[in-house]
């Protein structure tokens, strides 16, 4: 494994896209503006980007969010508000209920129906199973926790059909759905068509700075300004945030076959090795989970260990399992992770169990 560590003491991430420095984003940002830019208004960068999404997700229009959580919570009001119905349906690691303390219900009066196997896709006969009239069913597409898995096409769609048949709005978490196009292989607005309103995150793929869009028909983002102005989303001056969203559908989209290409190459290189086994084999998107043949605690204080010694951080956070002797992490294939050649990442994995196993003595 290269010593990555040098007198500039950096850390370079394996597990997910760095931020850009802030020179560099603010001189990219330039780039888009001159002196007649305005701020706001038809022609200022929210609105350009407002537009640009809503037709590349081939929908009516989109409004600007200063967060997905806010972004998606609304969106589900919404058709709930519409329909005279107060429960929504997704996976039962959907981001919406695992990381958000289940703001769904604390500031909109929604519950949410677990749906499926937890460490599996849902199905059409999951969502058919369900007995209670629903407002919205919630697709992630790629799911983030089972490995950036996604349901294939033709059972996507007959997901959706179950919803739709039952009188349920088909809502969209594409915080990642350009990775998912990278598998889909269809353009963006043939595979949010199937939606009735969907969300895209401007800070972690487009490695924004922050914020999110809703892209849906005219009513509803009509309806979702109004709860966007209540919950005090509708900030002034987010241009800047627009700007650095803008640089990243130039710089990053284009990208994502790329960066799916060497998440396969380094799946494959770490199950070929045989030491830990990377999950999904292949990886649908650019991003998939490394299994450990070792504790959590003791994959901790190893990784601390590389991080000081290599300024290389693995992950983000180790994912525990049912079973105590074993845990993984997750690689999200950025700029930063197209450095890494296969075997080096062999390398650091081999070093990682290594050390692990010292620690579990």
């Amino acid at each position: 494994m290269a010593d990555r560590s040098s007198s500039v003491r950096r850390s370079l991430f394996l597990h997910a896209p760095i931020r850009r420095k802030p020179r560099a984003m603010l001189e990219r940002m330039l780039e888009l503006v001159d002196d007649d830019t305005p701020p706001d208004g038809p022609d200022g960068p929210v609105a350009v980007l407002e537009r640009r999404l809503a037709e590349l997700l081939g929908k009516e229009t989109a409004l600007f969010f200063p967060s997905g959580t806010m972004a998606q919570q609304v969106a589900l009001r919404v058709h709930a508000d519409r329909r005279g119905r107060r429960a929504f349906a997704a996976h039962s690691q959907s981001h919406l209920d695992m990381w958000e303390k289940q703001g769904y219900n604390a500031v909109h009066g929604l519950w949410f129906h677990r749906t499926g196997d937890p460490n599996e896709l849902m199905t059409a006969d999951d969502l058919a199973a369900i007995d209670e009239p629903l407002a919205a069913a919630v697709w992630e597409l790629p799911q983030r926790d089972l490995g950036g898995l996604l349901p294939e096409w033709d059972d996507l769609r007959d997901q959706v059909a179950v919803v739709r048949a039952s009188g349920a709005a088909a809502h969209l978490d594409g915080a990642r759905l350009w990775e998912a196009q990278t598998y889909y292989r269809r353009p963006l607005d043939e595979i949010a068509a199937l939606f009735d309103s969907v969300y895209v995150s401007l800070y972690k793929s487009l490695q924004g700075v922050r914020g999110a869009v809703l892209a849906a028909d005219t009513a509803t983002v009509r309806a979702a300004r109004v709860w966007r102005q209540r919950l005090g989303g509708g900030i002034d001056d987010a241009w800047p945030l627009a700007l650095a969203a803008l640089v990243g559908l130039d710089t990053r989209v284009p990208r994502m076959p790329a960066y799916r290409e060497h998440a396969i190459a380094i799946a494959a290189a770490v199950n070929a090795d045989g030491a830990a086994r990377a999950y999904p084999d292949p990886p649908q998107t650019p991003l998939f989970h490394v299994h450990l043949p070792a504790s959590k605690r003791a994959v901790e204080r190893a990784g601390a260990d590389i991080l000081a010694e290599h300024g290389v951080q693995l992950w983000g956070r180790v994912r525990s399992g049912p079973d105590p002797s074993r845990c993984g992490f997750e690689i999200s294939v950025g700029e930063n992770a197209m450095e890494f050649a296969p075997d080096e990442v062999v390398s650091l994995v081999r070093d990682l169990l290594a050390r692990a196993a010292r620690y579990e003595k």
